[in-house]
């Protein structure tokens, strides 16, 4: 019986208009949706990436009538697919007197239907050589603490934001709890990006034989701030099946899960592991 099934990545370069990103995005979901793709993982901060908009975005995501997780579902729901919606902020409502906001990864299934939400737990706060220089996160964002991992009808999902995949334990945990297929949204500085985004995608891919879906932001959103691009999907043995360069990107590639399993089965890593992964708190 063929297991192969299609899993898509959506590459953009969002700005600070809300419905001409949801625009770009409703495009390019329909395109991955009419090429078959079964799973749509989108980028992070898809839906605006000015960092000042954040908390009242949040704010009206987190209300009875939230914007942004309303277009995800009937997207989801109009193209009968999966999708993975990058990242949006999400207030706290009972801490708003720290005006921040949640990174929110939602998950939504062919009905449209919420079936997971993945807060980022890592926070970019770092100097990086470049026109922006100074990105501290926290400034704006609250710390995720949880790990998450669904059944779908392709296979065991998992999602980590951008920065996490540069702490490999995170997916340690995510691989304990039988993880087949990890999206990854992000949106890479242009500078770290060329220079670990791929590297860092691959080792995450082999060392937990999964699939793994690297949905980045790529291009120049503003003066002082430029994206990598280089979206990727890549199996367990670590082959890129499909990547890009810059510029709005669909990604489509064929994923075998019965092969990955057989994989696992023949190069048993998880058994094989000598140390467990401890939880920090």
């Amino acid at each position: 019986m063929m297991s192969n099934k299609l899993i898509a990545a959506i590459q953009m370069v969002s700005g600070n208009d809300l419905a001409e990103n949801l625009l770009t995005a409703e495009r390019l979901i329909a395109e991955a949706a009419l090429g078959g793709a079964q799973l749509i993982v989108l980028p992070e901060t898809f839906a605006l990436f000015s960092s000042r908009e954040q908390l009242a975005l949040g704010e009206r995501e987190a209300s009875a009538n939230p914007p942004v997780r309303r277009f995800l579902s009937e997207q989801a729901k109009k193209h009968s697919v999966w999708i993975v919606g990058g990242t949006l902020p999400l207030a706290v409502m009972s801490d708003t007197a720290t005006n921040k906001v949640l990174a929110s990864s939602f998950v939504f299934d062919g009905r449209g239907v919420e079936q997971a939400r993945y807060d980022k737990i890592h926070l970019f706060d770092v100097d990086v050589a470049d026109k922006k220089g100074s990105y501290r996160e926290s400034d704006t964002f609250l710390a995720g603490d949880s790990v998450v991992v669904i059944d779908t009808p392709l296979g065991r999902l998992g999602v980590a934001v951008c920065y996490d995949i540069r702490f490999p334990e995170l997916f340690r945990l995510l691989l304990e709890q039988k993880v087949d297929i990890i999206a990854i949204p992000a949106a890479f500085t242009e500078l770290t990006g060329e220079a670990h985004w791929l590297p860092l995608l691959r080792a995450r891919a082999i060392e937990n034989q999964c699939y793994v879906i690297g949905a980045n932001q790529g291009g120049k959103h503003s003066a002082t701030r430029k994206t990598s691009g280089g979206s990727a999907i890549i199996d367990g043995w670590g082959n890129v099946l499909s990547e890009c360069d810059k510029g709005e990107a669909v990604l489509i590639a064929a994923m075998d899960i019965d092969e990955l399993h057989q994989q696992r089965k023949a190069m048993p890593v998880i058994q094989h592991r000598r140390f467990k992964t401890v939880r920090s708190e």
